[in-house]
């Protein structure tokens, strides 16, 4: 199965390199998306206060960053523009990124394996494209160490980009965090840190007992 995987990445690094030699993403917009993204990311980071070895979820319409309506316009000028500074700083933190796939997919998810194993998540065979996975998740698949994919994650934060709808991929309890920045491009985003349930009846306190 790894020898597979390994073959679909392949191809999609040449397929990649292919449209990127055609479309060149040094554009004004894709210049944009890549300082947004990478703000965005920083600002989460340290407003989450995320620690080394945790989970970042992020669900990106390419569509939507160039101004268009998500799922129809595809580009993989915007992902590129986007992934690597993500990508890139979140490694700085050690953060594993998770990108999660469009719908056609069931909003599965790439990883690193590293990830995968470290967290016990089933990996499942499938290799996103930009129909059926969409461009992110088709950058993200090319240009990671040991990409696998997965059906389900629970994420310390994360970021929705374009209206992807990352929830179902979140831990327990999701709290909407608000940037300096609210879109990556022409995306709008909705970030989110997690927290532990708050449980128990009347008498649950939610600070270490001290004794007097």
């Amino acid at each position: 199965m790894k020898e597979a995987a390994r073959a679909a990445k392949k191809i999609l690094e040449v397929k990649v390199m292919e449209n990127h030699a055609k479309h060149e993403c040094a554009d004004a917009l894709s210049l944009e998306i890549a300082k947004d993204a990478k703000q965005a990311v920083e600002e989460l980071i340290a407003e989450a206060g995320l620690k080394k070895g945790q989970l970042f979820v992020v669900g990106c319409s390419s569509s939507e960053m160039i101004g268009l309506r998500i799922g129809k316009y595809s580009s993989f000028e915007a992902a590129r523009a986007a992934f690597f500074p993500i990508y890139e700083t979140l490694k700085e933190h050690g953060i594993y990124l998770a990108a999660q796939c469009c719908e056609h997919l069931n909003r599965a998810l790439v990883i690193e394996r590293e990830a995968a194993e470290k967290f016990g998540y089933e990996i499942v065979s499938v290799c996103p494209q930009p129909k059926a996975g969409g461009s992110f998740a088709t950058i993200c698949y090319a240009n990671m160490e040991d990409p696998v994919m997965v059906e389900h994650i629970r994420a310390d934060a994360g970021i929705d980009i374009g209206g992807t709808l990352i929830g179902m991929h979140l831990k327990h309890v999701a709290v909407p965090v608000r940037l300096s920045i609210n879109k990556i491009g022409q995306a709008p985003i909705i970030c989110a840190r997690t927290r532990p349930k708050y449980i128990g009846g009347e008498r649950a306190v939610y600070v270490p007992y001290e004794e007097e």
